[in-house]
């Protein structure tokens, strides 16, 4: 899995079997990072998503960094124990945007990569990032399928009314304008792990699942389909985020370019890369600091209310746009570790009948369970998810469906150096 953000690189192998049906039958071989892209660039090897090792590497853009980490890995493979390069038999790489037009991962060619050029418009910090690592991946695996894994995918169900913004139709339908929804890929794992969890089919399913890093997003889930996204047209909208506003009233951008004399670019720059929880606490982006903070610090207490609040009334609102919900479903670096917004937010839904389990709710760091007491009409969990497992598996699926695999044993497919959108906490 290649992974790429404006600054960083996560690349991922997994070993996928030909007959697993679901993500997490999938095991993770190797987990490399790549921060400071750019600036002091470097490559460390994580486990469990924590650092245990790293080392300086040359990387002045994205695209040189996928190279010289083909470069590293064939230097340190198969005799570190790495898997080694000929065994992989599919390079998925995520892509932040599909519009409405890609349902299912698909096949890297030059029809693929004119449209994900095309939506660059719609989120400009992720396809072009996407797009970038394509040529040195292909360089270093020629022969290998390459699919597209898109963030919107699993949003393709939102009914109309949901996905259709109150502008007038014929300029939405021009400009392609609607509610698409984002981080589709973990909002899928997060389902179909609860569902494993709790041995119930997928399609028997009424949750919420929260996706929550430096990019945050919440999905209201029925019957197995993503029925709403708290992102929109592009991941800005939606909850405050790490360095960016969320939801705000729309005058605020004319405002701006009027009075502190700003250009269209320049607003929506401000409002995708210093607004949120930065912008607010004007101290950090990183909840675990502002939380170190919290009791010196009214800013970074703010931000944090603001975070907590806003994350509980998006929820609410699904829980009544659901009507009948069994369970709420936190993930992502916040969502697993974040003993605070998972207190406030829960303590919130007393009135929906979810009571949180104190002491499960410090316990549970960085692993599945149950932060609801026994007998709560609506359930609390955490679910760490796995972007990388959920990738491969749709890669696996892609690649059994156009007859791609080698003639090697089932259970040593290889199906992902992936590629996704790290510029989120982690």
């Amino acid at each position: 899995m290649l992974n790429p953000g404006g600054n960083s690189l996560k690349v991922q192998l997994v070993r996928c079997h030909s007959t697993q049906r679901h993500a997490y039958d999938g095991e993770e071989l190797l987990s490399v990072s790549i921060e400071g892209i750019g600036k002091e660039p470097r490559l460390s090897l994580l486990q469990d998503k924590a650092k245990y090792a790293s080392e300086p590497i040359e990387a002045e853009n994205v695209e040189q960094a996928v190279a010289n980490f083909l470069r590293w890995w064939q230097n340190h493979a198969p005799g570190d124990g790495f898997p080694r390069s000929m065994d992989i038999d599919g390079i998925a790489v995520r892509v932040v945007h599909g519009g409405h037009d890609f349902e299912k991962p698909a096949l890297i060619d030059d029809q693929v990569i004119a449209k994900i050029v095309e939506f660059e418009k719609l989120a400009p910090l992720h396809n072009k990032s996407s797009v970038e690592v394509l040529a040195p991946a292909r360089s270093g695996f020629p022969e290998t399928p390459m699919f597209a894994v898109f963030d919107t995918a699993f949003h393709r169900t939102m009914p109309d009314y949901a996905s259709t913004y109150p502008i007038p139709a014929e300029l939405a339908e021009r400009h392609q304008i609607r509610r698409y929804g984002f981080h589709g890929i973990s909002h899928r794992y997060l389902l179909e792990r609860y569902a494993h969890l709790t041995k119930r089919e997928p399609r028997e399913c009424n949750i919420v699942t929260m996706h929550l890093e430096s990019g945050c997003s919440i999905t209201a889930i029925e019957r197995g389909r993503s029925v709403d996204n708290t992102m929109g047209l592009t991941p800005l909208e939606g909850l405050m985020m790490g360095t960016r506003s969320g939801d705000i009233d729309p005058s605020i951008v004319a405002l701006l370019m009027r009075e502190e004399h700003l250009t269209v670019d320049e607003v929506i720059g401000l409002l995708n890369k210093k607004s949120g929880l930065m912008g607010v606490s004007e101290t950090s982006l990183d909840t675990r600091i502002l939380m170190e903070e919290y009791d010196s610090n009214p800013k970074a207490k703010l931000a944090m209310n603001m975070f907590t609040y806003r994350l509980r009334k998006a929820v609410g609102a699904y829980l009544a746009a659901l009507g009948s919900v069994e369970a709420i479903v936190f993930g992502g670096g916040i969502g697993e570790n974040g003993v605070f917004v998972r207190k406030l937010v829960c303590e919130g839904l007393r009135a929906f009948g979810l009571e949180i389990d104190k002491e499960a709710n410090e316990r549970l760091i960085d692993r599945e369970g149950i932060l609801s007491q026994p007998g709560s009409r609506l359930e609390a969990w955490v679910i760490p998810t796995e972007e990388g497992l959920e990738m491969a598996h749709e890669c696996l699926e892609a690649i059994s469906v156009s007859g791609s695999f080698r003639s090697a044993e089932p259970d040593s497919q290889v199906a992902g150096a992936t590629s996704s959108v790290a510029g989120h906490l982690r």
